[in-house]
Parts: structure tokens; C-alpha cells; sequence
């Protein structure tokens, strides 16, 4: 014993120790870990970066641009393939077309990548619950192993009005895929006669939201939601949207929120000077439905195509602030990551052309905003260079999971970090062109610099084969109205950007 302490003290000291120690915090070990952030991931269909967080208040569009003041809007995010199957593909599976070789609507990925790991199956595998619904993969396409449980998408009738219905019940004819007669009996001919022929292609129903498909999967994403936050583990929900898809429907109070004297029309209706006459095709998708002609489009159409368009997306615009509602009733938000990417650009009658299918800056440059728990900056856009390639590698960096090596882009987490940073030196996007009037069948690789878009058009099966190139300055024609590549005064900077396009995606990581 102590000689300073006395025996008739030793039980008060005693006792003080004894609480003192039943009050002390527990040891650090003992805490419970952190738990990992959930991921909203929103993918949407034909949107291109043309709304209120782009800077196009004409588009009413609240609640994408709630996403991005709570986050970072990307003005420069690039897609790999600007059609709908290959850039899916490329995205869910981290890596580029010539990989996956999907560069169509007919293959799925897992042909030429049978083992590989998705973004959602990534999650899966280190413990998230993954559900998915509405568009995440192209058309029927699905992936079994990306979700815990089986992917679902509720249907809803393509039209309102009944002379619309009318329209569609008139006899199968043969539709064009993009810009291209679908092959006699193929895969993407058989599905199309099994939709049936096209009515108009913009509609305004008098019907509530979750008549037409996006309302049905935003119901089902809020009741997943309340599902999902009694779980245990964080959980990974895929929520595809497919407006402002062809045909431009929505209700109609959506339509109603466009003055269309208001509505301005594309500024540039000309194809690119001395541009190949591939390089951007009229868009025979929008042809494909009735009252369409197969020339150019006149401009009351044009018009009425873009009012229906900008209130596509206020129609599904408001479909995601119900989810993202429900993420707030249910206190989710702060712990979760939000992302909404729309799978590629759309023309809107620029070089008097429609929808997508080539490797101009209207088709591959695409909307991305992101939210993350603990962001330092945000309401801020970055000009920082990023493609679809890296959104896998960025979401699994924010989890704190570990990047598979099969990931052909790179984690853009330090960009998210400080948006005014300098980040890529370029971006790669391709497309093909079929066979042609005795031309050989095409690949037309395109390199997006922070000046330049330079595209080079090789064989198909002789790449080393160039058979035309494309050079556009974005500081003096943003719109990519003139194609320099064949000025002498610009050979030297064809043969600089050359050698940077021969270095490929590989050479082009931040400095």
C-alpha cells in the first residue's frame, strides 16, 4: 500500500476509480467501422449536356441541377462510342469499344469478355447490394452477375394519345438502325418487327407521370429505396431512365413549360466544309417515325422536334427529384454518392443532322454531374478532360474499394478534390461506317484535346490504312464548322496531333 493513502480512504478512492472507468469513452478498437457510402447512380438516355447546370436555363431542369450544386458538373466528360449499346458496355465494364467489341446494337460484351468484372458486380463482390432498373444496358440486354437480384423495368405504353396507338398498328416495315438498313432477319430486325412500326415522334399526354415508362421506374426506385435502407449493407441502386429518347413523349404539362417562339433553332445547318461526307450522317433513327421526311427537316418541325425534346427532359427531370426526394426523407443523402451521366450527345439539327452516330463534339460530349460525402468544393463545374472509362475506376476510389486491373480509364477522385486542376490531355471516342460504293468498311478514331478534335479514319480491316482526317480548333470553331486537316498551313500541327493520337489513351494521362 501507498504510504501517502490511508486505509479509511482506500474504498471512497476505490469506488471514484470504478466509475471513472465506466464512464471512460471505449477503447478506439472497439468502434464500429464507418460505414461505406451508398451509390445512387442515374443513367439516362440521349441527353446531352444541355440544360440548367450546362449553363441552358431555357431547359427547366431543378432537380439535375440540384445534383450539381451539391456536387461537380463536368463540362468536358467524353463517352467512347456515341450509340447506345457500345457506351453501356464501355462504361459498366471500365473499358474501351475495341475491348468489349460491342460497336453495335447486337453484341453483348460478354462474348468478347466473358469473365470480366462490372461496375455493379465490383460493388457486389465486396459487399453492396446491387439492384438495378429501367435502362442501365442497352434494349433486352442484360447482365445477370452485375446485380444481387434480377434487374426488373416496369413497361408503360409508348403513347398516350389514341391516334397515336392508331399509328403503330399499321404494317411492319423495315426501319433503319442509325443510319443504316438493319440486316434482313438479324437479331436487331427480328426485335424491331416485334415492336411493331413507329408513330410520331414527339407526343404531349394528358396523363399523370407514371403513365409513360420513366414514371413507372421512378415509383419503383422510390419503393426500392425504403427497401434497401432497412439492409445492412450499403447498397449500389442502378436507376435507368429513357427520356428524352425518341420519341420525344411526356405529359403534358411538361411540354407546357416551353414558350416554342422561344425555342431557338441550330445555328450552324450545314455539314462541316471539307469534311468527309461520312463524318455525320443525316440521323435515320428520327426517320424512322411517322410524319419524318427523309430530307432535311423544315424548321416549324424542328421547332416542335426540340419542344418536345426539352420537355422530354423535364419530364424525366422530375423523375429524379422523386428518388432524390425519397433519398432525403429517408436521411440517405449524406452518406451517399450520386452520379447521373446521360450515355452520349445528341444533335439537335447542328450540321443539319439528327440524334448521334458519329464522332462529333455534339454526340460524344455527354452530361455528367457527381455528389459525394465530404466534397470540399461544391456547385463548381471543372474543364478537366474525363471520359466514361474512368467512371468506374472514380466510383470504386470514393467506396474505398480496390480497382480491378482490366480498367482501361483512371480514377478522377483528385480532380473531384480540386476541380480547377489540370487533368487529361485528351479523350478517345470511335465509330464505325459500313462498307460504301466501293469503300472499304471505316473506323473513325477521334482524339478530343483541350483545343483540338482531331479524328483520323482508318480500315477496318487495314488500320494502318488512313482514309480521311478531321481537324477542328474549338478556340476559333467551337461548333466544328470547317475541317482543317487538309490546309497546308495546319501540316504541322496535323503531323503533331498524330503523334499524339498514335500514343493513344495510354500516353494521354494527366501530367
Amino acid at each position: 500500500m501507498h504510504p501517502a493513502v490511508s486505509p479509511s480512504r482506500l474504498a471512497p478512492l476505490a469506488a471514484l476509480a470504478l466509475l471513472t472507468a465506466l464512464a471512460a469513452p471505449a477503447p478506439l478498437a472497439a468502434a464500429a467501422p464507418a460505414r461505406r457510402p451508398n451509390v445512387l447512380f442515374f443513367a439516362v438516355d440521349d441527353l446531352r449536356p444541355e440544360f440548367g447546370a450546362y449553363g441552358a436555363n431555357y431547359v427547366k431542369s431543378p432537380h439535375l441541377d440540384r445534383i450539381a450544386r451539391a456536387g461537380v458538373t463536368f463540362n468536358r466528360a467524353y463517352c467512347q462510342q456515341a450509340v447506345c449499346s457500345p457506351t453501356r458496355s464501355s462504361l459498366m465494364t471500365g473499358t474501351r469499344p475495341d475491348t468489349t467489341k460491342v460497336w453495335d446494337l447486337e453484341t453483348h460484351f460478354r462474348t468478347a469478355l466473358p469473365n470480366v468484372v462490372t461496375l455493379g458486380q465490383h460493388f457486389k463482390n465486396h459487399g453492396y447490394f446491387v439492384q438495378g432498373m429501367g435502362k442501365i444496358y442497352h434494349g433486352g440486354f442484360d447482365d445477370p452477375a452485375t446485380w444481387s437480384v434480377p434487374w426488373q423495368t416496369p413497361r408503360g405504353p409508348t403513347y398516350a394519345k389514341p391516334e397515336n396507338v392508331a399509328l403503330t398498328q399499321r404494317n411492319v416495315q423495315a426501319e433503319p438502325d442509325g443510319d443504316r438498313k438493319v440486316k434482313k432477319n438479324s437479331k436487331r430486325a427480328k426485335k424491331e418487327a416485334a415492336r411493331g412500326p413507329r408513330g410520331p415522334a414527339f407526343e404531349a399526354g394528358d396523363v399523370p407521370d407514371n403513365f409513360y415508362q420513366d414514371g413507372k421506374v421512378a415509383d419503383l426506385a422510390v419503393s426500392t429505396l425504403r427497401e434497401v435502407s432497412r439492409k445492412s449493407e450499403p447498397f449500389f441502386l442502378a436507376v435507368g431512365f429513357i427520356k428524352p429518347h425518341l420519341p420525344f413523349v411526356s405529359p403534358k404539362k411538361y411540354w407546357d413549360l416551353y414558350d416554342p417562339a422561344k425555342i431557338q433553332l441550330a445555328p450552324n445547318k450545314y455539314r462541316p466544309k471539307d469534311a468527309p461526307d461520312y463524318a455525320i450522317l443525316p440521323g435515320g433513327e428520327l426517320r424512322a417515325y411517322h410524319g419524318i421526311p427523309a430530307d432535311s427537316i423544315p424548321d416549324d418541325l424542328a421547332r416542335q422536334l426540340k419542344h418536345g425534346y426539352y420537355a422530354a427532359i423535364s419530364y424525366m427531370d422530375a423523375q429524379v427529384g422523386k428518388v432524390l426526394d425519397e433519398l432525403d426523407r429517408l436521411g440517405l443523402r449524406d452518406n451517399t454518392i450520386v452520379v447521373l451521366w446521360g450515355d452520349h450527345g445528341w444533335k439537335l439539327g447542328e450540321h443539319d443532322a439528327w440524334c448521334k452516330h458519329s464522332n462529333c463534339e455534339n454526340d460524344t460530349n455527354v452530361a455528367l454531374l457527381l455528389s459525394a460525402p465530404g466534397l470540399k468544393q461544391t456547385g463548381v463545374r471543372t474543364n478537366g478532360i474525363v471520359e466514361f472509362v474512368d467512371v468506374y475506376p472514380t466510383l470504386a476510389d470514393l467506396a474505398g474499394l480496390p480497382l480491378p486491373s482490366h480498367l482501361e480509364g483512371m480514377s478522377f477522385k483528385p480532380l473531384l478534390e480540386n476541380p480547377q486542376r489540370a487533368w487529361k490531355q485528351a479523350a478517345f471516342s470511335q465509330y464505325p461506317r459500313p462498307a460504301s460504293g466501293g469503300r472499304p468498311a471505316l473506323m473513325g478514331y477521334a482524339m478530343r484535346t483541350e483545343r483540338y478534335r482531331f479524328t483520323v479514319w482508318t480500315g477496318r480491316n487495314e488500320p494502318s490504312k488512313i482514309d480521311a482526317i478531321e481537324l477542328y480548333d474549338h478556340q476559333r470553331d467551337p461548333q466544328e464548322n470547317t475541317n482543317l486537316a487538309k490546309l497546308p498551313a495546319h501540316a504541322a500541327l496535323v503531323d503533331q496531333l498524330m503523334a499524339q493520337w498514335r500514343g493513344g489513351w495510354r500516353a494521354a494521362g494527366p501530367r
